[in-house]
């Protein structure tokens, strides 16, 4: 680099100048570029949940004892207990009728505000009416009984398989192919009503298989019965 440029890169000034001014091998330094550094503020807006907003109705047959953060539900057919964040609360409207609310303003309460909403109104509505989750067996020779608190499943496999049937779940089998999960807690009845599927999912040529009795199972036409 010649010193006529040299000379002109170190005059180069920019928006920001250094407090810097000296001498550097004999060439008069009047102003150092310096970077500037930009930040970029993003506002987080936190709309209400449309879930979380609706109102909770409680029957009168079923309690509802608050303390703290901990909310206990009980009812004729159980009774049930969750422990709630700081960022929602849950507030008694009038009487019969809850309403969580969120605590604070932030991303995670307007994430959570829906979530036990939801997670509040399956409990009253577990330990008051109770839900239930239909299965379907498909294929010869496929059937299912109940030996006390076993569920057994002939599915085509070289022994039968036998499921334990969890604590506070009712399994009642209809024509040996129909298969009823019922009873208070919605996510235990589904968990269980998935791991009964698992083992002979639907397949998509002939249908065989556990399917749910509201389940679409999408069919694929074999090799043989396509068109050449």
């Amino acid at each position: 680099m010649s010193s006529s440029s040299l000379t002109a890169s170190l005059h180069t000034t920019s928006n920001l100048r250094s407090p810097f001014v000296g001498s550097l091998n004999g060439f008069h330094v009047s102003s150092v570029a310096v970077r500037r550094v930009g930040f970029v503020r993003k506002v987080v807006e936190c709309k209400e949940s449309r879930i979380g907003k609706q109102p909770i109705t409680v029957p009168s047959n079923v309690t509802l004892t608050m303390e703290g953060q901990d909310l206990k539900v009980k009812g004729p057919l159980g009774e049930m207990a969750i422990t709630y964040p700081r960022e929602v609360k849950l507030e008694r409207e009038e009487e019969g009728i809850l309403r969580v609310r969120k605590a604070v303003e932030t991303r995670r309460a307007n994430q959570m505000h829906g979530l036990f909403r939801t997670l509040t109104d399956n409990m009253v509505v577990g330990v008051s009416k109770g839900f239930e989750k239909k299965l379907q067996l498909v294929g010869v020779g496929y059937r299912a009984t109940v030996e006390g608190k076993d569920i057994v499943l002939n599915l085509g496999f070289s022994h039968p398989v036998k499921m334990e049937i969890p604590d506070g779940l009712q399994v009642k089998v209809e024509e040996n192919t129909r298969i009823t999960v019922s009873g208070y807690d919605k996510s235990e009845i589904g968990q269980f009503a998935a791991s009964i599927r698992k083992w002979r999912p639907p397949e998509p040529y002939k249908g065989k298989g556990v399917k749910y009795a509201d389940e679409i199972v999408r069919r694929k036409e074999g090799k043989a019965g396509k068109k050449k």
